[in-house]
């Protein structure tokens, strides 16, 4: 066991490979996707050696098991998770050498959702419009995770971090989401719009890589029909039909036809990746910039 890759032995309920993601393609409907806790991420190449653009593992809600051809440096972030190498516990949110051979379990996320972990020298499946990250609506990039699947690794490129621990926010309690209102904030009634930025709403079960749903008071239309289809951006809060707004994460589509009340800032959407169904969500105005 000397080639450089990972075996995948437990893939989990949802792995993915993920990068920074292919921003810049909208014109041509290719979502950007990429890691949904970009810190957290980032912090696994940090602490593994790797480049800001190393493909890193994705995990959602129980975790996976891996096992190494060679011998290499691990580190897991995000979700807190039980972390074991042949069974035996190591640190989280630490660089951790896994031999060759040995089987790597990254368990159930003890709170929040997604783990992430990295790997020196990166996970270095072919890329696609310069990203090796896993669409999940357009069905680019690698497809998620079967037991079985062997993922190639590249050489280790640098020295990972001395830490003991790093430091890292905790899952959310409640989910504040900074909002600049518009553009079509004049579709919606002037309480609704006061509702959408004073009641609190809750993370839906049916969330996922594509849009944060909610559950919680409808927003009533202050005016009838449907716009035609424009392009939507990441963090865009798209109300349909039934009221719930939906905040668009990495994998949302380009384009599309129901109003868009507002736009979540960047640097709340991290959170949002971690937040678990029945997490209670605000709605918080800020001025336009």
């Amino acid at each position: 066991m000397t080639d450089r890759a990972l075996a995948v032995v437990r893939a989990g309920a949802l792995t993915t490979v993920q990068d920074l993601g292919r921003p810049g393609h909208a014109h041509l409907g290719v979502p950007r996707s990429g890691a949904l806790d970009r810190p957290a991420a980032d912090l696994v190449n940090r602490l593994t050696g790797n480049p800001p653009e190393a493909a890193v593992l994705e995990t959602t809600v129980n975790g996976c098991t891996v096992r190494p051809r060679s011998t290499v440096t691990v580190a897991v972030a995000g979700a807190p998770c039980r972390v074991t190498v042949d069974g035996r516990p190591v640190a989280w949110g630490a660089p951790v050498r896994v031999p060759a051979g040995a089987l790597l379990d990254v368990g159930p996320a003890v709170s929040g959702l997604r783990s992430y972990v990295g790997v020196s020298g990166g996970i270095t499946v072919e890329p696609v419009l310069g990203s090796r990250s896993t669409d999940l609506l357009s069905g680019l990039g690698p497809p998620p995770l079967t037991d079985g699947t062997v993922l190639p690794l590249g050489r280790p490129s640098g020295v990972q971090a001395r830490v003991d621990v790093a430091p890292q926010p905790a899952p959310p309690a409640e989910l504040v989401l900074r909002v600049t209102l518009g553009p079509r904030d004049g579709w919606f009634t002037p309480e609704a719009v006061r509702t959408f930025v004073s009641r609190p709403y809750r993370v839906s079960p049916a969330s996922n890589r594509i849009g944060l749903r909610t559950e919680g008071a409808a927003l009533e239309r202050a005016r009838p029909g449907e716009l035609p289809s424009e392009g939507m951006v990441l963090g865009a809060v798209q109300v349909p039909p039934d009221g719930r707004p939906v905040v668009f994460l990495a994998d949302h589509p380009t384009t599309g036809g129901y109003p868009v009340i507002a736009v979540v800032r960047a640097a709340d959407l991290a959170a949002a990746a971690q937040a678990v169904p029945g997490t209670p969500v605000r709605f918080t105005a800020v001025r336009r910039r």
